[in-house]
């Protein structure tokens, strides 16, 4: 059974089709995942209509023309996690911070390791920009989407940050 109210598209770009979900005006998820990957409760139904925001925005980040998103997001997560995925949110475009570093900037020093584990649970991939997380000697570690993908978004955001 499909969630009420929930509904999804599948928004394409460079790193693949990206599973958008929303509910009543909020951004639920943004999956590197087709949408029978996902579980169909998580979806709602197929409306390219109520997501046209999130994908136009989603659009002009690939195009590097954007570097923030204007949405409403409703993640869901524990309180650390949500913690974590605000933190990031808090990441200039173009730039990098360690594990350590969200670590330390939620009030756990020592918690590198938990760090990545929420990173890994983040619904809201590239809004949410999890990507822009790495080792604490700068190496590329601990992307769900696949290191490939995070280096092309990494890459991307420094072509793109000249021009803002």
């Amino acid at each position: 059974m499909r969630s009420p109210g929930r509904t999804h598209a599948v928004v394409p770009s460079p790193i693949g089709p990206l599973t958008v979900v929303g509910a009543d005006g909020t951004l639920l998820r943004v999956a590197m995942s087709p949408p029978a990957a996902l579980d169909p409760e998580v979806l709602g139904e197929r409306s390219d209509e109520e997501i046209a925001d999130a994908a136009r925005q989603l659009g002009e980040y690939f195009a590097g023309d954007r570097a923030t998103f204007d949405l409403p997001l409703r993640p869901v997560g524990s309180d650390f996690e949500l913690a974590v995925w605000h933190q990031l949110t808090l990441i200039p475009y173009g730039e990098t911070r360690s594990y350590g570093y969200v670590a330390r900037a939620v009030g756990e020093p020592g918690g590198a390791q938990a760090v990545g584990a929420a990173n890994g649970r983040n619904p809201l991939a590239v809004v949410v920009p999890c990507h822009r997380v790495i080792g604490a000697d700068g190496s590329l570690i601990g992307f769900g989407g696949g290191l490939p993908r995070k280096r092309f978004l990494l890459d991307l955001e420094q072509r793109a940050d000249r021009l803002f």
